[in-house]
């Protein structure tokens, strides 16, 4: 009787524990009871998400779904989270499901390290799943597709669809075989490095001259490497002053020499446009332009008579024209 008793005791503590279990999984598990915080996220469709959900980040659980409502055109979820899961506010949560017959849950991604901790009362952003059932009527509608695909390919369907194309042989039965023919003999006298084609595979004279040419191209390049760098050393002894170009370009004294001779320069023009000095005179002065004009045309009168006459007398009339 005794051990009648106890057996009967232990089944029944047995059948307790096991519906306490049953019912604490249902109402939500330890998370019901454990202190954590809300969070809020905006669904489209939570595809037969339920109330006691799981929510997990990267695989592991953080906490429950705590309630489900439609607010304003959306399905609103209440997740409570614990305290110690680091939720972002750029986190985004999506429904996912462990399997095709699998239990709906919530996955929460980390977000940004530099983002602020999400607060109690928190909306996340949402990435909505395809829903399962849509999938499955696509999936459904290319099976069909197919196979009337293949339907369509058997019976008379196949022989419609291939008869023009063995009538066509058929009627070409002999250019057919003389284009073969031509084909295979092309082929031969290829595979035998006869022809254009045959020599440019089998011969070496193409290489020979393609690797020369490479080889020109690479010594061209290497002596066009070496022309460069002795223009960046020229280039250099430049810049930095060195030779008779580098001192033009930096030293100073050139070109202060330089605007000293334009300066002195532009101030002799300037004399000689005022009529100062000797060129000056002799450009600006108009009683020298009509002095030099009147004794040009005493010379010419002088010069007139000289043909016929001897020295002394052409001596006698240029002095008498002239003075």
């Amino acid at each position: 009787m005794r051990n009648s008793l106890e057996t009967r005791i232990g089944v029944f503590v047995a059948l307790i524990v096991l519906a306490a279990v049953f019912i604490f999984d249902i109402v939500g598990g330890p998370e019901k009871f454990a202190r954590g915080y809300q969070l809020y996220a905006l669904f489209s469709n939570v595809q037969e998400l339920k109330v006691g959900d799981r929510v997990k980040i990267a695989g592991v659980e953080v906490g429950r779904v705590e309630d489900i409502q439609l607010v304003e055109n959306k399905v609103r979820v209440r997740l409570k989270v614990r305290r110690s899961a680091d939720v972002r506010t750029d986190s985004t949560a999506t429904i996912k499901f462990t399997g095709l017959l699998g239990q709906n849950f919530v996955a929460v991604d980390f977000g940004s390290p530099n983002a602020p901790r999400a607060e109690s009362g928190s909306v996340l952003n949402t990435v909505e799943q395809p829903d399962l059932s849509a999938i499955m009527v696509k999936l459904d509608n290319v099976a069909s597709g197919v196979e009337n695909l293949t339907k369509s390919f058997t019976g008379d369907k196949i022989d419609n669809l291939l008869g023009p194309f063995t009538d066509f042989l058929k009627a070409n039965r002999d250019p057919l075989t003389a284009t073969i023919a031509n084909v295979r003999s092309i082929s031969t006298q290829i595979s035998q490095g006869k022809g254009t084609v045959g020599k440019l595979i089998y011969e070496d004279t193409l290489y020979n001259s393609a690797l020369a040419t490479v080889t020109n191209l690479q010594a061209a390049g290497d002596e066009a490497k070496f022309a460069i760098a002795d223009a960046r050393r020229v280039i250099e002894q430049v810049n930095a002053g060195q030779g008779t170009v580098g001192k033009l370009v930096k030293d100073e004294t050139l070109y202060n020499e330089t605007t000293a001779s334009m300066t002195n320069l532009k101030e002799i023009l300037q004399k000689i446009n005022q009529g100062q000095g000797s060129i000056g005179k002799i450009i600006n002065d108009r009683e020298f332009y009509n002095n030099a004009k009147l004794t040009l045309q005493k010379l010419d009168k002088a010069t007139d008579g000289l043909e016929d006459q001897g020295p002394l007398d052409v001596l006698g009339i240029a002095v008498q024209h002239l003075f």
